[in-house]
């Protein structure tokens, strides 16, 4: 008799043997076939007792009180009552006199009703169910469904093989299975235009990933389920053929043939299907072994006369790519074109399915939340399509706040704990066959289980008392959009407050000097984390000017090191790399039938990965001319097209180009420059270098170039105190390393003036100053370490002789003024 029981009436079925276990029952009664019927929730049968007004939890209730709960012991097999038995015998009948060769849930209620004496008949007299409405209830109720599904059970035999290879998405929308589609009415009035042509009624939806194609066909079968179509399309079943299916398992020559001829036969036989082919473009290649023919080719007949009505649904890339070179087949669709909706429809879009989620995850989402979803989507997502973006952003959100409030309470963490190490202890007790220790800690055992369930219950409890469900909100959402981009759009704490309050000085840490460098990044990196940037445009773009050696590419990797994480989170692109024209392409990625071309831009490809970033492009005068074109889009719009023609966003970056260009106008100006003067004769004299600086810029980049970078800014020459300061800094590093090895070591400031005399030299800048601190101090150590006259765990200090004033390295404290170790 089961193998005639449909899924959810089997489903009925295993409801009931649950239910009796639950009250401790070791039989089946029509009371538990009567839970199981209500509890199932989605066949006819639930839907006419619950247009009745019965529930679960109520007809539980009254169950109990009839029957009361069993003694707790239930076999594994539960058998059936006698009157069960004759319940399901009728429901077998029931089905025969409705011409049905299948058993429902609408079957097994009419065999209930039928019985009418058993504990099921006067749960349901004593819910105020009329026994005798239920039987026309459940016949109009099947009535409406055969209606929706085109004959019900009939309809289905007669398409077996499309039964098998494809999913009835009339039937889905009919029982609510399928996502609301909010608007798209043009395009499915389109569909439907198309649909009704005598000839070629093919529609193919055409679209990027994610805009909604195959929602447009899930829209068409609930318009049709709610029967909101012109008559033309009355009675039609809207079915999704899965090609990959149908493909596999076709082990020899013909059998994918015969396949796809089988199910073309039953759709010609129904007359009132509408095949919905999802990557219309797999159908060119499928089933084609060598010398046979594809399914496009099988279906091209079909197509033309209008036997076989079918709607398509591709990405652009793939109509290109193979539907429109067999123009045989490209005459027979008639291309309806999906555009990205915007960013307003894409928030009335998840408004629609908000419930939805609201419903899987068990919690709420807030307006704000669904606005900042679609707004943000938009925003720092460039690589993907609204909707689809967007509604990823509300399930992960709401996956995220369901998770962190579904952990368990602090108190029931402790006793998991405890739980799991007396369960240790158990077994390790039964394994010395020491069966009274085990049996008190098998005591224990259930007392905490115990205690759990009951922190848990109370958990539950108190959440459904002061109705305090889970929200996603604005900054859940946020957070999910940085955890995806590594862009910081959710709001500022107080610690990054401070963070970037206190920039400048952060920075001075490791960059002498240049004030006006450090303050020009620190306002644009504020700006653009506050949110005030223009959000069509970089972060900010500037110019580093200035001799060799002053700081301009260190101030960048701080900025990394500080602001982005590490120095490693900075693009840095040589530019002495791109002096050859045809180097360009390396940016941006080799053009097609090139090598190289699969492989990306070494630019477009590292701000695809990280599009929150500072990009570098150090030494840019020695870049070709051509670069500059690239650069200009990137500087005014905030985007790049590689060469596979994606759109790479720089809207989330930071781009510093370094030139040594002027650094002969600021030597001219003095040594020290701006420093030799008093403040305002120090800014007068700055201020006459930077003009002289930007005219000689002039000269090697062109307006529109020049004009599209933010600010240009001069670096000063570094005189001798700030080359003292740097000393400071680098000989912090070679403390660093020797106190890794174990060696403490300490300068005296004799050695540090020796070391910043040779090491000063307005023209190349700190440099100079690192190759002094190789020759003087490391050179002298690598000896001495060498030699084993200094070891592991020694202090080293490193002096110079007074009279031949040459550097000398010392196992012990001589009695005169030492830098220690650390020291600025």
């Amino acid at each position: 008799m089961f193998e005639r029981f449909t899924e959810k009436a089997i489903k009925v079925i295993m409801l009931a043997q649950e239910e009796a276990r639950r009250l401790g029952h070791n039989f089946v009664g029509t009371e538990q076939i009567l839970l199981g019927l209500i509890g199932e929730g989605t066949g006819v049968a639930a839907k006419v007792l619950k247009s009745m007004g019965v529930n679960l939890k109520d007809a539980r209730i009254e169950v109990e009180k009839i029957i009361g709960r069993g003694s707790g012991f239930v076999a594994v097999e539960i058998p059936f009552t006698p009157r069960a038995k004759r319940v399901l015998e009728l429901s077998l009948e029931e089905a025969r006199q409705l011409g049905h060769n299948y058993i429902g849930t609408e079957h097994l209620l009419l065999g209930l009703i039928r019985e009418g004496e058993g504990v099921a008949a006067r749960v349901l007299e004593n819910l105020g169910v009329d026994l005798s409405k239920v039987r026309t209830q459940v016949i109009r109720m099947l009535g409406e469904t055969a209606e929706v599904t085109a004959g019900g059970p009939q309809g289905r035999t007669k398409t077996p093989t499309l039964d098998e290879f494809g999913t009835n998405l009339t039937q889905q929308a009919a029982e609510g299975k399928l996502d609301p589609v909010v608007g798209r009415q043009r395009e499915i009035e389109r569909v439907i235009q198309i649909l009704g042509r005598r000839t070629k009624n093919n529609p193919v939806l055409i679209g990027e990933p994610g805009v909604g194609k195959t929602a447009i066909a899930e829209g068409l079968a609930q318009r049709i389920a709610n029967r909101d179509i012109p008559d033309i399309l009355e009675e039609k079943r809207v079915v999704t053929l899965d090609i990959g299916l149908l493909v596999a398992g076709t082990k020899y020559r013909g059998e994918f043939e015969e396949r796809l001829k089988k199910i073309m036969d039953e759709i010609r036989a129904a007359g009132n299907i509408i095949l919905v082919i999802d990557e219309v473009h797999t159908l060119i290649g499928a089933g084609a072994a060598e010398g046979a023919i594809d399914a496009a080719n099988i279906l091209k007949p079909a197509l033309a006369r209008g036997e076989l009505q079918c709607i398509g649904a591709t990405t652009l890339d793939e109509y290109r790519k193979h539907i429109e070179r067999d123009a045989a087949l490209e005459r027979r669709f008639q291309p309806v074109m999906v555009g990205e909706p915007s960013v307003e429809e894409t928030i009335e879009i998840l408004y629609g399915l908000r419930e939805r989620y609201e419903q899987h995850h068990k919690l709420k989402i807030s307006d704000i939340a669904l606005e900042a979803a679609a707004q943000l989507a938009d925003r720092y997502i460039s690589d993907r399509f609204l909707p689809d973006k967007a509604i990823d952003l509300i399930d992960e959100a709401g996956s995220r706040v369901r998770l962190i409030n579904s952990q368990l309470p602090p108190a029931a963490k402790e006793l998991d704990k405890e739980l799991r190490q007396l369960l240790r202890q158990k077994d390790e007790a039964v394994r010395n066959q020491d069966f009274e220790r085990a049996g008190e800690l098998r005591d224990r055992e259930i007392e905490i289980k115990a205690q759990i369930r009951a922190i848990v219950q109370s958990k539950k409890n108190d959440g459904e008392t002061t109705g305090d469900t889970p929200v996603v909100t604005e900054e859940d959402i946020a957070q999910i959009v940085a955890s995806w981009t590594g862009i910081p759009v959710n709001k500022l704490t107080e610690t990054e407050s401070e963070r970037l309050l206190n920039m400048e000085d952060t920075l001075h840490q490791r960059i002498v000097g240049q004030e006006e460098a450090v303050k020009a990044i620190s306002r644009a990196v504020r700006r653009a984390r506050v949110g005030l940037k223009n959000p069509n445009r970089p972060i900010a773009s500037f110019i580093f000017s200035g001799p060799t050696g002053v700081g301009k590419t260190e101030l960048t990797k701080a900025l990394a090191a500080y602001f982005f994480g590490s120095e490693d989170a900075m693009i840095r692109l040589d530019m002495s790399e791109y002096m050859e024209r045809h180097t360009v392409s390396k940016l941006i990625g080799s053009p097609p039938g090139y090598v190289g071309y699969n492989e990306g831009g070494q630019l477009t490809e590292a701000v695809r990965r990280r599009p929150y970033t500072v990009v570098l492009f150090d030494e840019i005068e020695k870049a070709h001319p051509d670069v500059f074109n690239l650069l200009l889009q990137i500087l005014e719009d905030g985007r790049l097209t590689d060469a596979k023609g994606r759109t790479v966003d720089f809207k989330n970056t930071l781009l510093i180009m370094t030139s040594n260009i002027g650094s002969r106008v600021i030597e001219k100006g003095g040594g020290g420059l701006g420093f030799e003067f008093a403040n305002d004769q120090a800014e007068s004299q700055y201020n006459r270098i930077r003009s002289l600086v930007q005219e000689e810029l002039k000269q090697y980049f062109r307006p529109e170039f020049l004009n599209r970078v933010d600010e240009i800014i001069v670096f000063r020459q570094l005189n001798k105190d700030e080359v003292k300061q740097i000393a400071d800094i680098l000989l912090k590093e070679v403390f660093a390393r020797m106190t890794e090895k174990g060696i403490a070591l300490q300068v005296t400031e004799a050695f540090k003036d020796r070391l910043v005399e040779e090491g000063y030299n307005p023209s190349y800048g700190a440099r100079p100053l690192r190759r002094a601190i190789m020759r003087l101090l490391e050179d002298s150590l690598a000896e001495e370490i060498l030699s084993g006259r200094v070891k592991n765990g020694d202090t080293a200090i490193v002096d110079v002789d007074p009279d031949t004033q040459q550097v000398k390295v010392l196992p012990e404290s001589p009695q005169r003024e030492l830098l220690p170790q650390g020291a600025d």
